[in-house]
């Protein structure tokens, strides 16, 4: 009794939020609501008799106290009456049924030992079960009025967005639901659109759903002020999606979706699930799924290690081969920082939590012949993935020798250091820009390649190559967000320049499912799509972000940039694997002899650091290497 007397002291001297309603002055409330109940269920029940001068209100008191005790015990009042949810309901409801249920099992108890005495303290049953009830009702009703009253009132309207939902279907309906719910959601919903006409004109809680035709105009957007399109039609088919999506944007909405229904948490829809649109949605391509079971019968069990492991491309490889449970992932790369944060993500992923002592993160250079060496005796691996390289190709113009130190000859070590270790099969990461390479970066990629397929024996040596990755390191568009970002100029080399992309997911997916199929000495091409035209790239980033006063800019081509990127030589021919996404190209192979004699020559050049000779020397084991730079242009014959 004493806890009891000392918290409801706390009620009506203690200290409460700001802009909130006092926690006492809410259990005030009900208690009002407890009273007021009862009166009203004495009147249902008992209205003629009540003219009777000898009905007794005597009894009244007995219920409020017990209902009292019983709110101060559950603390009904606690919660915050603007945010009052199913919770709360179940609270109340809780408290209620109980405190009913130990008032009538009371009366039975006391009938027992004093039936007169249980008449002059308790109302009959009928009474309380009315009372029960109405109370509940009320409670439950006074919650809900003042949150509506504070959405609708109190909260400024100033800063909502009025938004149209596209799709009029279950998933408009509960994202209607969802927002309607959420007390902070920004979103007000003005109007549906939905491209079936069974739906037009009808209405979903008084919220009127209109065509396409009506709806998707200026005049529209115009009279209803509408700010955000959201698209709520998560089976929508692709091209459908892109097509409302470039409608929306070209209305200037600020246009977002929601996942589909698989992603949905127990069914549910959060808004915090209203995602975005990303530049991958406006592709002009679908996204590339690839099979798992041949990546699960080569990496189940096995010792892998993955080279570059903290880049954007080496780091999702790690991601996905976690799933397939080897025996121990090996994460290696040379990069401090980045590294670290992508151990403190992988050590707390839900998903991998319990498999921490699978993962080892290990700091060291792929050119590092002690260290490495180090490595493969320490984990002997059974699978190696090569992602670690230096990509940039205006960078690598001025940094030839480094160039060929890490792409060719890291690339050299970390292979001859698998054939000697037993490796089962080296998946190597190449690129598109290896094909009639026009730059430093392009040609050591080649070399590599050259020398990896060159290799014999037990390990079995695959090549992937693929074009631009969108959000890798480096890419267009993490630098087209900062630029827009600072509020531009959006700097494009060439109007007409192209590139093919695919996501990082998809690029990932690919190197795992061709290392499944390669038998050794495979060079693997992708499907990559349409070539995308990086001004439009541009473009469609500038919509995204709602900045049409961000100036798109020509800069020219830099050094050693092409205008136009190839997947496969002139004189390479490719065939289909089981995969139709995956393509094996037949590219001239070396005998093992030659290609070592060339390798040779080239760490002689390398050791002169004379860019000029070792770059001369890259031109004689690629021929088809024609330099866009200036500086070896000249060396072309």
């Amino acid at each position: 009794m004493y806890k009891l007397f000392t918290r409801f002291c706390n009620f009506i001297f203690g200290k409460h939020k700001s802009n909130t309603l006092p926690r006492f002055w809410i259990l005030a409330a009900d208690m009002v609501i407890v009273v007021f109940a009862y009166v009203i269920a004495i009147f249902m029940l008992y209205f003629k008799d009540l003219k009777d001068s000898t009905f007794d209100w005597g009894r009244i008191w007995l219920v409020p106290v017990a209902y009292l005790v019983a709110f101060l015990i559950t603390r009904t009042y606690d919660g915050m009456l603007r945010y009052s949810g199913f919770n709360d309901i179940r609270k109340i409801f809780a408290t209620c049924t109980s405190t009913l249920a130990i008032l009538i099992i009371s009366k039975l108890g006391l009938s027992q030992i004093g039936p007169s005495l249980v008449t002059v303290i308790f109302p009959r049953y009928v009474t309380m079960i009315y009372h029960y009830l109405i109370t509940m009702v009320l409670m439950i009703i006074m919650r809900f009025a003042i949150r509506r009253l504070y959405n609708e009132v109190y909260k400024s309207s100033a800063d909502k967005l009025n938004t149209l939902i596209y799709g009029a279907g279950d998933g408009g309906t509960m994202l209607m639901r969802t927002l309607s719910q959420d007390t902070i959601s920004k979103f007000k919903i003005r109007a549906f659109v939905d491209d079936d006409p069974k739906r037009a004109k009808s209405q979903i809680n008084t919220i009127k759903v209109y065509s396409p035709e009506k709806a998707m105009t200026p005049e529209f957007i115009k009279k209803y002020d509408i700010d955000v399109m959201i698209v709520a039609i998560p089976s929508l088919p692709d091209e459908r999606k892109k097509e409302i999506i470039k409608q929306g944007l070209g209305l200037n909405l600020i246009v977002k979706s929601i996942p589909s229904f698989d992603k949905w948490v127990d069914g549910k829809l959060s808004t915090n699930q209203i995602q975005d649109i990303k530049i991958e949605d406006l592709l002009g391509r679908k996204p590339i799924i690839l099979g798992k079971s041949n990546v699960i019968r080569e990496i189940n069990d096995k010792m892998v290690l993955v080279t570059g492991a903290a880049g954007s491309i080496g780091s999702e490889i790690c991601r996905q081969l976690m799933h397939y449970n080897p025996t121990k992932l090996i994460m290696l790369d040379q990069a401090e920082s980045p590294m670290y944060d992508f151990q403190f993500e992988m050590n707390n992923t839900e998903d991998f939590k319990e498999m921490r002592d699978r993962m080892a993160f290990v700091i060291t250079n792929v050119k590092d012949p002690v260290r490495m060496s180090e490595v493969f005796e320490k984990y002997r691996p059974q699978v190696v993935f090569h992602a670690a390289a230096y990509k940039h190709v205006p960078f690598m113009e001025e940094n030839a020798y480094e160039a060929v130190f890490v792409n060719v000859f890291g690339t050299k070590l970390v292979a001859d250091l698998a054939v000697e270790y037993g490796v089962e099969k080296f998946v190597m990461i190449s690129t598109d820009k290896a094909v009639n390479p026009t730059n430093v970066m392009g040609a050591t990629k080649r070399i590599a390649e050259i020398y990896t397929q060159s290799r014999t024996g037990k390990t079995k040596f695959i090549t992937t190559r693929f074009g631009n990755v969108l959000g890798s390191n480096g890419s267009v568009v993490p630098l087209f967000r900062k630029q827009i970002a600072q509020g531009g100029p959006i700097t494009v080399t060439d109007r007409r320049i192209t590139r093919f992309f695919m996501t990082i997911p998809e690029a990932c997916s690919l190197v795992l499912e061709a290392g499944s199929i390669g038998e050794g000495g495979d060079i693997f091409v992708f499907d990559m799509g349409e070539k995308v035209r990086i001004w439009d790239l541009a473009e469609k980033m500038r919509q995204l972000a709602h900045r049409p006063d961000v100036e798109i800019i020509e800069t020219g081509l830099r050094p050693g940039e092409k205008l136009y990127e190839e997947v496969l030589a002139n004189k390479e021919n490719t065939i289909k694997t089981d995969n139709e996404k995956i393509m094996h190209a037949f590219v001239r192979k070396y005998e093992t002899s030659e290609v070592d004699a060339m390798i040779e020559k080239l760490h002689e050049q390398l050791e002169t650091c004379d860019e000029m000779k070792i770059v001369a020397q890259m031109k004689a084991i690629v021929p088809e290497f024609k330099s866009n730079n200036s500086i070896f242009s000249t060396l072309d014959k």
